[in-house]
């Protein structure tokens, strides 16, 4: 993957080989016509050829090769109204190649195909309670969910072609793409998913749950240029994006957001530090503090006899009024306007975006956070609409690594019948 979480693009490939051959500008120029089209289909052959520089006589054949791949469709006669025979409208074939996206989550798992139109086409979700547990035994039963979600996939007419995978933890960048070096609520280190992946199909990519979140928010959210993008699950993910590509750091760990320092010699945290953002602000903390961790399994709280989702219950809650837990989201807040703000004045981007768990909470969180902002960030302006909710939601994470694979079909569609060339 390239740093912005696509696959490498022709630029790339030309700088490791010197000077462009053939076979590479070829390679470049499906790119260049897949991209096109991607961004603005449906077009004629005439439009992509205007848009693009390209020759009708070169646009004809590259994209006769794309449809000859799986990746466009020619449909319908257009009636624009212009003089002359009318072109053929080309759109992205939204029954042919696809991506999986797979996430492992502290009490689920979940699975989801993208068609190349970045459409939701499969969605499926279990309870699973992962931490703690053999990491075999969980990516046996998360195969498992792939494997049903493919399925699903092909009687659509669907064919996936790249599977990626979201998890709550670092993943280096010296890394194939398949190694969770810690992943602290699972409870799990040094994990190599293709030696304990049972199939059936390929061994997934692994990356960090956050950076995917962030991913979907840049592609199918509100993200642009530079924004810092939060979320919340059992423990707190960031991610930072600068000029629209994801920033992961010297040795990938960058966007470690929970574990800013928000109180000087506070809380000890679970990563041994003390005054981290996350025994603050983390869902752990807002249900203690909300007075609720312990009452979750009590029978009127029991959905099919399985507990309240602790999200959904603190949103039903606040709704209603309680308390405690406006109080608990309320300082919860605070603290992550405090640590955002060190954000803004250390990069200083257009946005803050709040996703996974927050989001679902962000009405009882935001005016704490917004109240902090205003008071640390003096050394620039910072508009209160500069903050705000992912549309995703918790949904992110397993987006973005589907959406990994579709992007990569649409800056390099070659790779999908020349995976050698890559």
């Amino acid at each position: 993957m390239t740093e912005d979480g696509q696959q490498p693009s022709d630029g790339d490939l030309a700088t490791r080989r010197g000077p462009a051959s053939q076979q590479d500008m070829r390679r470049q120029n499906l790119a260049l016509v897949m991209r096109t089209v991607a961004a603005a289909h449906p077009l004629s052959r005439a439009d992509v050829a205007g848009r693009t520089g390209l020759t009708r006589t070169a646009v004809s054949s590259l994209v006769d090769e794309l449809i000859g791949g799986g990746l466009l469709l020619e449909g319908e006669l257009e009636r624009s109204g212009r003089v002359g025979r009318p072109g053929r409208a080309l759109v992205l074939n939204g029954n042919g190649p696809a991506g999986l996206g797979l996430e492992i989550g502290v009490e689920h798992l979940s699975a989801c195909v993208l068609d190349l139109r970045g459409e939701v086409r499969v969605e499926l979700h279990r309870p699973a309670a992962n931490a703690g547990r053999p990491a075999g035994q969980t990516l046996a039963e998360l195969a498992e969910l792939a494997a049903a979600a493919e399925a699903e996939a092909v009687a659509l007419g669907l064919r996936v072609v790249g599977r990626v995978l979201a998890v709550p933890g670092s993943v280096p960048l010296d890394n194939p793409g398949n190694r969770i070096e810690h992943a602290p609520n699972l409870g799990w280190h040094q994990v190599d998913v293709t030696e304990l992946w049972p199939g059936p199909g390929t061994a997934p990519a692994v990356e960090n749950e956050a950076n995917l979140g962030a991913l979907a928010e840049l592609w199918q959210g509100t993200g642009t240029g530079t924004f810092v993008h939060i979320s919340a699950g059992e423990g707190i993910g960031g991610a930072l994006v600068l000029d629209g590509r994801l920033f992961r750091g010297v040795l990938g760990f960058a966007g470690e957001l929970g574990h800013l320092t928000v109180r000087p010699n506070g809380r000890t945290c679970s990563c041994g530090a003390r005054g981290c953002l996350e025994p603050y602000a983390g869902l752990a903390a807002v249900l203690r503090s909300a007075g609720i961790t312990d009452d979750l399994d009590r029978p009127e709280n029991l959905t099919d006899g399985q507990e309240a989702d602790p999200i959904t219950e603190l949103a039903r809650r606040a709704e209603e009024g309680d308390a405690a837990v406006r109080r608990a989201l309320r300082h919860a807040g605070t603290a992550l306007g405090t640590a955002l703000a060190a954000a803004v004045n250390l990069i200083d981007p257009a946005t803050l975006v709040l996703g996974g768990g927050y989001a679902d909470l962000a009405q009882w969180l935001l005016p704490a956070m917004r109240t902090e902002l205003a008071e640390l960030i003096r050394v620039r302006p910072w508009p209160e609409e500069a903050l705000r909710a992912s549309p995703l939601g918790r949904r992110g994470p397993v987006l973005g690594a589907a959406l990994v694979t579709v992007r990569g079909l649409h800056t390099d569609p070659a790779g999908l019948w020349q995976p050698e060339a890559a």
